[in-house]
């Protein structure tokens, strides 16, 4: 895509991630059910933190925020969008993201509550149960959209668990009107089972009325969104609602449907899965640079694929290894 800036915009929830490795044991003195992300309270959150290991790592998260870090590492350009508050995680956040090479311009929230934070406890297993606070993230606005950083993106890219806030929702809408305005792409991802479950009709409605253009989603969020167990039959169904959509199958790899075919890839081999968290966020990276660059769907769907494999290999969303070259290695041109 010609006269682009960006590459990749994306627009989401500006968490700092605190990650431990535990034990299942862990989560069943927390009262906590594997796998799954928690929305707690700020009381929760400390109460969290404090219990878990003296080890701990932080560093700057949320979904659409490790999908710009991803961009970056690939050598796209990349900007995000979301909000934290003037307090010591909030600068954190900020300070973090951007090393990373991402864009990141929005105004910090001055009175009102805290900065987000999720508490991520990864099982020997390589799952990651979240614990949440969203805090200042519930704060972002229509005012925190800008038409000229939009309208000068690719593609723009939204994460679902952006859509509890109903100010977020309008903030959403409104850039998807300033990317299609400049004739820009728009994009979802759905996030999660539950979030899919909370908001069925209004994500069908973001696809059937073409405000977002692209949707993400691994197959139980897919089959979530259609009510049914039966993925040939989702599959059908998505291919209807939206011009591409991106699905992720684990280790089947990753399949896309777009103008009625459909096309898989399998996925790179992995010889030790430590962490799942962000496998979705980084390989969501890869797909949209492909895109934004003009590649093909195999192409798009092998460049996600890989960026998925680096990031399950260590603990953390964040790349260790630069993506650029890891996919130069691997005959991937961006």
């Amino acid at each position: 895509m010609s006269n682009c800036k960006i590459d990749v915009l994306t627009i989401g929830n500006a968490i700092t991630d605190i990650l431990a490795k535990v034990e299942n044991d862990f989560l069943i003195s927390q009262n906590l059910n594997k796998g799954i992300m928690h929305l707690i309270e700020s009381d929760r959150a400390q109460e969290l933190y404090e219990a878990m290991p003296d080890d701990k790592v932080q560093i700057s998260g949320g979904s659409a925020s490790n999908t710009a870090a991803g961009v970056a590492s690939l050598g796209g350009r990349a900007a995000f969008v979301g909000k934290v508050a003037n307090d010591e995680v909030g600068h954190f956040f900020s300070d973090d993201l951007q090393k990373t090479g991402v864009e990141y311009k929005v105004k910090m929230l001055e009175h009102g509550a805290a900065s987000g934070k999720s508490m991520i406890l990864i099982t020997p297993d390589g799952e990651r149960t979240m614990n949440t606070y969203l805090g200042a993230c519930h704060d972002l606005t229509k005012v925190d959209m800008s038409e000229d950083q939009i309208g000068s993106a690719a593609i723009t890219f939204m994460e679902g668990y952006l859509w509890d806030p109903p100010e977020a929702k309008l903030a959403f809408v409104q850039a998807a009107n300033y990317a299609h305005k400049h004739e820009r792409a728009t994009a979802i991802t759905l996030s999660d089972p539950f979030c899919v479950g909370r908001f069925r009709e209004e994500f069908l409605d973001l696809l059937r009325s073409q405000t977002c253009d692209y949707v993400f989603a691994n197959v139980e969020e897919l089959k979530s969104l259609y009510e049914t167990d039966d993925l040939h039959h989702a599959v059908q169904m998505v291919a209807q609602d939206c011009e591409i959509a991106a699905i992720t199958m684990g280790a089947d790899g990753a399949m896309a449907i777009a103008d009625g075919e459909v096309i898989t890839v399998p996925a790179f081999k992995v010889d030790d899965i430590v962490d799942l968290t962000g496998a979705g966020d980084l390989f969501a990276s890869g797909f949209l640079l492909a895109l934004a660059r003009g590649q093909d769907m195999h192409q798009a769907l092998s460049l996600g694929c890989l960026c998925a494999s680096e990031i399950i290999s260590h603990v953390g969303a964040r790349p260790e290894e630069n993506l650029q070259a890891l996919a130069k290695k691997h005959g991937l041109s961006i």
